[in-house]
């Protein structure tokens, strides 16, 4: 009787067991319907509302999560579908546009009824908390203008000048020993002051300026000044070594631009020369930068969410809680904004009589516009005219797999997966 208690125990036990196991199934199983239920009744709602003056209906988030490794790809299919189209997401509706009226409303006319919302701050709060990517009204108010402060004055873009130029003097040094010894290189590695003017005003405010929000501004200053720039120029190298005639144009026009001693191969006294005459010169180069940031742009989709009721300049109904998204990555792609060679990389689309003209923000919209236009951007452009005209002044790339072409990561910024492999031969003056 004694050796049979512990099994009838176990028995008992494992009933149990298997009673609230069962138990718990069907309370997921049940929240889990009624989440269905819900969501479905919203996408009926949703469906009986698609004619009463609201975006095209193209599907619900599933769609999105169904294709997220090519996401912006996905992107593109919408905007041929329609300029501007709708998603549904469980209790809102999320907005794609691909048209420079949609953006410009958004960004600029109705810039006030239009916030990064409770929804994209609690996508993005993990990774950017406070910082001047996620935030809205006074916060970013508060660290725009002390920002923009730095970047407009000389002394930055004159210290920025001579970093950007020690750093290309660097890199061009270390690909000089790759070439020699035959090595291949990964371009996607990529690694005062701002910060400065951040903690002496947390000096006079240190119950909001506290570590922790110093830290958040620092990290987005450091993500949108590392990132994006390293990210662009990862892809504008592919797009060389897949143009072998823009490198060699852009390469022409390096070697007219700067007065230089074709027999002299220091790369220190060449980035010397590299100042803003020089680069101001660099229309070729400029245009071929602005090319990649329209195929590949370093933020490839961007969100507000609507605080209020609103109507687009294309007549669609916005309702307060709709998510707005501009897809950035596919805009670039569209025929009806770049002609039917939309998909070619093709500097001289943006030249006339070889000198650049910058698009309409609404429609280029690589550094943002509107209030929110990246600060940055002259700042970025010299960086990576410097750097590039460095590189490619000394040597000629190639891919070391020429048959492969590039991918993308999905996430916040438009990352190369697994690297970009190349040789690097010296080239000839």
């Amino acid at each position: 009787m004694a050796s049979q208690l512990p099994a009838s125990l176990a028995a008992t036990a494992g009933l149990c067991l298997l009673s609230v196991l069962a138990a718990a199934v069907l309370a997921v199983a049940l929240y889990i319907l009624r989440v269905v239920a819900s969501f479905a009744a919203f996408c009926f709602r949703e469906y009986a509302w698609r004619d009463r003056d609201r975006p095209p209906l193209i599907g619900t988030v599933f769609r999105q999560l169904s294709n997220f490794d090519r996401l912006f790809d996905e992107h593109v299919r919408y905007a041929l579908e329609h300029r501007t189209s709708r998603l549904v997401y469980p209790g809102h509706s999320e907005i794609c546009t691909a048209d420079p009226a949609v953006v410009e409303h958004v960004l600029k006319t109705s810039f006030s009824k239009y916030s990064r919302g409770a929804f994209n701050y609690g996508v993005m709060k993990d990774l950017f908390g406070d910082g001047i990517f996620a935030t809205d009204g006074e916060n970013w108010k508060h660290q725009r203008k002390l920002a923009s402060h730095e970047f407009s004055t000389k002394v930055l873009r004159e210290f920025s000048s001579v970093v950007f130029r020690t750093n290309a003097t660097k890199l061009a040094d270390t690909i000089s020993s790759a070439a020699t010894s035959g090595n291949i290189i990964n371009m996607q590695r990529a690694r005062e002051d701002i910060l400065s003017r951040f903690i002496i005003e947390s000096n006079k405010d240190p119950q909001t300026m506290n570590d922790r929000y110093l830290r958040d501004i620092v990290l987005n200053f450091l993500i949108a000044g590392k990132d994006t720039t390293a990210n662009t120029l990862t892809w504008f190298f592919y797009m060389l070594c897949k143009n072998p005639i823009v490198q060699d144009k852009v390469a022409l026009e390096i070697k007219e631009s700067v007065e230089w001693d074709k027999e002299d191969n220091n790369t220190e006294r060449f980035t010397e020369k590299l100042n803003e005459g020089a680069i101001d010169k660099m229309h070729y180069l400029h245009a071929a930068i602005s090319e990649t940031l329209r195929l590949y742009p370093a933020v490839p989709v961007d969100s507000k969410m609507a605080d209020e009721d609103d109507v687009l300049p294309n007549g669609y109904r916005v309702i307060k809680g709709d998510g707005m998204n501009y897809m950035t990555y596919a805009m670039g792609r569209m025929t009806y904004l770049w002609g039917e060679d939309a998909e070619d990389f093709r500097p001289e689309r943006w030249l006339v009589n070889g000198v650049f003209q910058q698009e309409s923000p609404y429609k280029f919209v690589s550094f943002n516009a509107g209030p929110r236009i990246c600060l940055g951007k002259e700042f970025a452009y010299r960086q990576m005219k410097i750097m590039a005209a460095t590189l490619i002044h000394f040597f000629r790339f190639k891919q070391a797999d020429e048959s492969k072409d590039a991918t993308y990561k999905t996430m916040f910024t438009l990352h190369m997966d697994k690297g970009l492999h190349l040789y690097a031969y010296p080239r000839s003056t």
